[in-house]
């Protein structure tokens, strides 16, 4: 008789409360406003969650050009630039901001490091829609770092006057590593009270490294574009572990699994948690499988809605992975 795989399970993975609330307040607003809804990019950032609210009456633009005059539009998770609040504000759109709080935190320490006359070092990747938001902030007094060799090449007006801030869904570890150069650099460097590293990408950080030293592959459902997700497949190929970042089960080659004893599996903050139970009913029909649990943290994270969705005398809450009504 064959040995039965072993399918170790990261915990906490797939989806945060920030993902959470901004799929919701689309939904919300196709309830309430009805189809269409535009959603300027993609609300955040998994072909899966774009593709079933598309399904529902949702449209997504790159761009507010795209959107019809007076429209109801949802500006996505990622946050968006003053620029872009000024151009939907002067077109009469009907706006709702699903930004996620914990960026909208970092929009908040860009605009205040700059008011005091720092120059900010923001860390991230060029081109990231959360990015573009939180530079759009301060144009004039930020500088992206996207590697720990940038910094010996960052110029400022005063070594004296520099701050720094994060995207959100960074290496925990990398990170760290670039602001400890930073430090070494601008020995007066000033930086937020609390990580501007997202408590879910940090947390699917830690999961994920508990396992991946004892996986022999390492499957991470998320989209190609999701940040935190690629991030989960680095720290897993960084452990030893073969690693694969997968849209679904049917991006799985079942080649990989040939002489694999030990899976471990996560998703990314984005990746709905309907996946990962796909993931392990396909390896069942593989053949035997034993799926152990391995939980780092509880999260018990909930964000409120905005008022322009909120429903009369209804809170919405989110714990555990389940939506609660409460009057």
């Amino acid at each position: 008789m064959t040995a039965p795989r072993t399918v170790l399970l990261a915990a906490p993975r797939s989806f945060c409360a920030g993902v959470e609330r901004a799929i919701e307040i689309v939904e919300l607003a196709l309830a309430q406003r009805g189809a269409p809804v535009y959603v300027r990019k993609q609300i955040v950032h998994n072909t899966h969650v774009v593709a079933e609210l598309e399904a529902r009456g949702a449209i997504f633009v790159s761009e507010l050009d795209a959107v019809p005059d007076g429209a109801c539009v949802v500006f996505a998770a990622h946050g968006v630039s003053p620029t872009v609040r000024r151009d939907a504000s002067a077109r009469g759109l009907d706006v709702i901001d699903a930004t996620c709080p914990l960026v909208a935190k970092v929009h908040h320490e860009a605009r205040r490091y700059a008011a005091r006359g720092d120059t900010v070092i923001l860390i991230g990747h060029s081109g990231h829609e959360e990015v573009q938001g939180t530079v759009g902030e301060a144009p004039d007094s930020m500088v992206l770092v996207e590697s720990e060799a940038d910094v010996a090449t960052v110029e400022v007006v005063d070594p004296q006057r520099v701050s720094y801030l994060t995207q959100t869904t960074l290496s925990v570890t990398e990170t760290d590593r670039i602001i400890a150069a930073l430090r070494q650099r601008f020995p007066r460097l000033r930086g937020p009270a609390s990580e501007d590293i997202c408590y879910a990408t940090s947390n699917r950080q830690s999961a994920l490294a508990d396992i991946a030293g004892r996986s022999q592959l390492v499957l991470v459902l998320g989209s190609q574009n999701s940040s935190n997700s690629r991030r989960l497949a680095e720290l897993a190929a960084d452990a030893g572990a073969v690693s694969h970042l997968i849209e679904d089960v049917d991006q799985i080659d079942p080649s990989w699994l040939d002489g694999v004893t030990v899976v471990g599996l996560t998703a990314g903050a984005s990746a709905p948690p309907h996946l990962v139970s796909e993931v392990v009913e396909y390896l069942q029909t593989l053949g035997p499988v034993v799926v152990e649990e391995n939980p780092v943290v509880i999260e018990d994270i909930s964000f409120s809605l905005p008022l322009s969705v909120r429903e009369p005398g209804v809170t919405r809450l989110h714990v555990g992975g389940l939506l609660l009504d409460t009057t």
